[in-house]
């Protein structure tokens, strides 16, 4: 493997003040970066992925999507608006590392309770600062995401740090969901008159996901990613839900679940790994990005409407499946035809799926963005509508939006 070393092309303001220990970040091809400890000193591996998001750097790092991901801030300047206790998607950081250029000195926003820093360090996140994120990000476009690993303080010091990222396994067949998921079912009630009852499964939800879902009158039932056909019929649900989470499709043991779900004629809404896992059911294929979708500015077209949204992302798989026509489903005549729904169109990859002939579709994208666009808010209302539709109710699947 080529060896290459970049050096920071400008230091983090304060650096010295804060007198950092020096830190290291390697990649599996052998380039390296020197910079700062940022966050815990220590060391820590994963997949780097880069995300190009100006803001929103808390709703990224409480994304269990982003477990065993090593996550590179293309923004330069990162964490001045600092942390607060309310826009957490769950109950902790999930990335395994954090990259940045140039960490904020002191956050100034009136709704910040402490740094950003305070909060990688009090939760053991390994992270590097003072590394020009520019060069590293123009390397993973090129060569694709890959290991890495970083090592600050003493360990930046040892040997073979190579061969310690080249040790670590790889994202591709790597099962996550069930590492990120809950433990146990809990029920987020429904604000306002209750009009339905939706189990979700758990693959690694964000917080904001049953709240858009309470908002519009549903009590949301969470479920652990290992729960079954009968613990789905438990809840007596009026439809299901799979919800977002990290690793590979194919190695996803829901799958067969949801073919059950689909059978049932139980009405379906998936997002992001709930897409990639319906392509799955349907018998489509799924294959990894050369370095994914991460941010909150990816165009969208939503073929049904025409309309283009800017929308947030967090995938490192696709669904493979023929973008023009109405298909059968590779997986067999009982579950009819299906179309490709919306399409990205920075490089065409699958953005959702629509079932003609079953009440399911999904997107993989992120409709329930916490602090990016909100273009795509109006999909959990036509999650209501497939309720309504299949209720046989006649109230307007509108009504309860914006509580």
């Amino acid at each position: 493997m080529n060896s290459t070393v970049a050096q920071a092309s400008s230091q983090p303001r304060g650096s010295a003040r804060l007198r950092r220990e020096p830190a290291v970040l390697v990649l599996e091809d052998g380039t390296t970066f020197h910079g700062e400890a940022y966050g815990a000193s220590g060391t820590t591996f994963g997949e780097a992925v880069f995300s190009t998001g100006m803001t929103g750097y808390q709703e990224t790092l409480t994304d269990p999507s982003y477990h065993r991901q090593v996550v590179v801030m293309t923004a330069p300047h990162v964490g001045n608006t600092g942390v607060n206790d309310d826009d957490g998607e769950s109950r902790r950081i999930w990335v395994s590392g954090y990259v940045v250029r140039d960490p904020a000195l002191r956050p100034s926003n009136w709704r910040s309770q402490r740094t950003l820093e305070d909060d990688l360090r009090d939760q053991g996140v390994v992270g590097i600062c003072g590394i020009d994120t520019r060069a590293l990000t123009r390397h993973l476009r090129e060569r694709g995401a890959m290991r890495v690993g970083i090592f600050s303080g003493s360990a930046a010091g040892a040997d073979d740090l190579v061969g310690q990222v080249t040790g670590q396994p790889v994202m591709a067949g790597a099962e996550l969901a069930s590492e990120v998921s809950t433990p146990q079912t809990y029920v987020v009630p429904a604000e306002g008159t209750k009009r339905f009852t939706v189990a979700a499964i758990d693959l690694g939800i964000k917080a904001m996901t049953p709240q858009l879902m309470a908002q519009r009158g549903i009590e949301v039932h969470v479920l652990p990613a290992t729960a079954t056909l009968d613990d789905v019929r438990a809840v007596s649900p009026d439809g299901v839900f799979f919800s977002n989470g990290p690793g590979d499709p194919s190695t996803a043991p829901q799958v067969e679940l949801l073919q059950e779900v689909l059978r049932a004629g139980l009405p379906f809404f998936g997002i992001c790994f709930g897409n990639q896992l319906l392509g799955r059911a349907l018998g489509f294929g799924t294959y990894k990005l050369k370095y994914g979708h991460r941010g909150i500015n990816q165009p969208v077209m939503d073929r049904r409407t025409g309309k283009v949204e800017i929308t947030a992302h967090n995938h490192g798989f696709a669904v493979d499946a023929p973008l023009e026509g109405d298909v059968q489903a590779p997986a067999g005549a009982e579950f009819g035809r299906v179309r490709v729904s919306h399409v990205c169109l920075n490089d065409d990859v699958v953005e959702g799926l629509e079932c003609l002939d079953l009440p399911a579709f999904s997107v993989q994208y992120h409709p329930e963005a916490a602090a990016g666009p909100h273009d795509a808010a109006y999909l959990f209302d036509r999650f209501v509508e497939l309720l309504e539709n299949n209720s046989g109710s006649t109230a307007d699947p509108t009504a309860a939006e914006g509580n």
